[in-house]
C-alpha cells in the first residue's frame, strides 16, 4: 500500500463521472451511463501502489446502484467493471495515480416484504423485520395490539402506559392520524407480529374505517382476543369471543387476568416479576396469581428467582402474605397450588422461598 496521505485523483471523481456519462451518451451505451448517473460512490484511497516510475497509487472505485440496475448487469458485471474502470482512466491526466478497479454493489434497502411481493408466498403471512418488530415492540413482553376510535385514544393511552408494569407491550393506532401507507405499514407490520388483540367496543366503534378490518386480521391470526364492553357489545365474530366489562382505571389488571392464559404473556408476566420496582408493584402484581392456572417447573422457579433476588416483591404483602385480609395468602400458596413440590418461606430478612425438604 502507498505511504502517500495526499492524493489528487478521488476529489476529481464527480467531474470525471459526469465526463464519463457525457461519453456513453454520444456513444449511445445507455445501459452503462444508467449505471454512472445513478450510483453512490465511494473511492477506497490508496487501494494498490507499485514502486514503478517514482511510485504510483491505484484507488478503487465501488459504485452502490439500485437492486434493478445491478440485477440487470449480474451477468456481464466483471466486464462492465472492466471497461468502466478503463474508460474512467482516459478521462484523467494526473499522474502516478490510476483507477485500479471498479466494483459495482447492491444498494440493498434496510427492510423488504420480499416474501409478499414475489406473488409466491403460500401462507399470506405478512414477514415483518427484525428491525420494525423492535421499533413497535419491547423485547421479551406480551405485544398487545389496541383497536379504538379516536375519541378513547388518552384513555387508551394511560391503559398502555399501565401494561408496561405487567410486562405488556401495547400498540395504539391512532385514527386521528392521517392514513398513510407508512402508516397502514406500520399496523400491518403490528396486527403481523402481535400476541393478542383487545377491540374497545365503544359507540362509534363499527363505523371507523380500520376497526373491523383489523379484527378480521386478528381473527384469521388466530391470536387471543378480547372485547371490552364499554358502550357497546360484540357483534359478528367477535361475538363468540369472552366479553370484558371493566372501568379503565381496572381494565389494565382485568385485561392481564384474562391474557395470563397464555404462555407468551405468563412468561412475560414473570420478567416484570424480576423488575419490579416498588412495594405497591408488587402489590399490584399479586393481585393477577389467582388468575394462573396451569405452571411448569421451569416457570416456577423464575418465579421464585425472581422473588428471591427482588426485595421489592419480598417486602410486598401481596407476595409475603403478611397481611392476608388486604392482599390475600402471598405466594407459596399458589406455589403449591400449581406443582407437586413443597416450600417455605424464611422469617428472616432478605425473605426466600426454599424447598421443603
Amino acid at each position: 500500500m502507498a505511504s502517500t496521505t495526499s492524493y489528487q485523483l478521488p476529489s476529481k471523481i464527480e467531474r470525471c463521472m459526469a465526463a464519463l456519462s457525457k461519453l456513453y451518451a454520444q456513444e449511445g451505451k445507455r445501459p452503462l451511463q444508467n449505471i454512472i448517473v445513478n450510483a453512490k460512490i465511494f473511492v477506497e484511497e490508496g487501494y494498490s501502489y507499485d514502486n514503478w516510475n517514482g511510485g504510483t497509487s491505484g484507488h478503487a472505485i465501488r459504485l452502490t446502484v439500485p437492486e434493478e440496475i445491478y440485477l440487470a448487469n449480474i451477468n456481464q458485471q466483471a466486464e462492465v467493471q472492466r471497461q468502466i474502470s478503463e474508460d474512467l482512466n482516459k478521462l484523467h491526466n494526473v499522474q502516478n495515480e490510476f483507477f485500479d478497479g471498479v466494483f459495482l454493489e447492491m444498494d440493498l434497502p434496510e427492510e423488504s416484504n420480499w416474501r409478499q411481493e414475489s406473488g409466491l408466498l403460500v401462507t399470506g403471512t405478512r414477514q415483518v423485520g427484525t428491525e420494525a418488530a423492535k421499533r413497535i415492540w419491547t423485547e421479551n413482553d406480551f405485544r398487545l395490539f389496541f383497536s379504538h376510535k379516536t375519541e378513547v385514544k388518552r384513555e387508551t393511552a394511560a391503559v398502555k402506559e399501565a401494561l408496561r408494569h405487567y410486562g405488556v407491550s401495547a400498540f395504539v393506532a391512532h385514527e386521528d392520524i392521517h392514513p398513510t401507507k407508512e402508516w397502514q405499514d406500520e399496523i400491518e407490520n403490528a396486527l403481523a407480529t402481535m400476541d393478542g388483540f383487545v377491540a374497545l367496543m365503544t359507540k362509534e366503534f363499527h363505523e371507523s374505517n380500520w376497526t373491523d378490518q383489523e379484527v378480521g386480521y386478528a381473527l384469521a391470526r388466530g391470536v387471543p382476543i378480547v372485547a371490552v364492553r364499554l358502550e357497546r357489545d360484540p357483534y359478528g365474530f367477535l361475538g363468540k369471543f369472552q366479553g370484558l366489562t371493566t372501568d379503565w382505571a381496572s381494565m389494565p389488571e382485568e385485561l392481564v387476568k384474562l391474557l395470563i392464559k397464555s404462555d407468551r404473556m405468563l412468561s412475560a408476566y414473570i420478567g416484570a416479576l424480576s423488575r419490579c420496582s416498588s412495594f405497591d408493584r408488587g402489590n399490584a402484581l399479586s393481585l393477577i396469581l389467582p388468575a394462573i392456572d396451569a405452571v411448569s417447573d421451569d416457570q416456577i422457579d423464575r418465579i421464585i428467582d425472581a422473588y428471591n433476588t427482588n426485595t421489592e416483591l419480598q417486602g410486598s404483602f401481596g407476595f409475603s402474605g403478611t397481611k392476608p385480609f388486604s392482599w390475600g395468602p402471598g405466594i407459596l400458596p399458589h406455589l403449591h397450588r400449581w406443582g407437586s413440590r413443597k416450600f417455605v418461606m424464611s422469617s428472616n430478612w432478605p425473605r426466600r422461598i426454599e424447598p421443603d425438604f
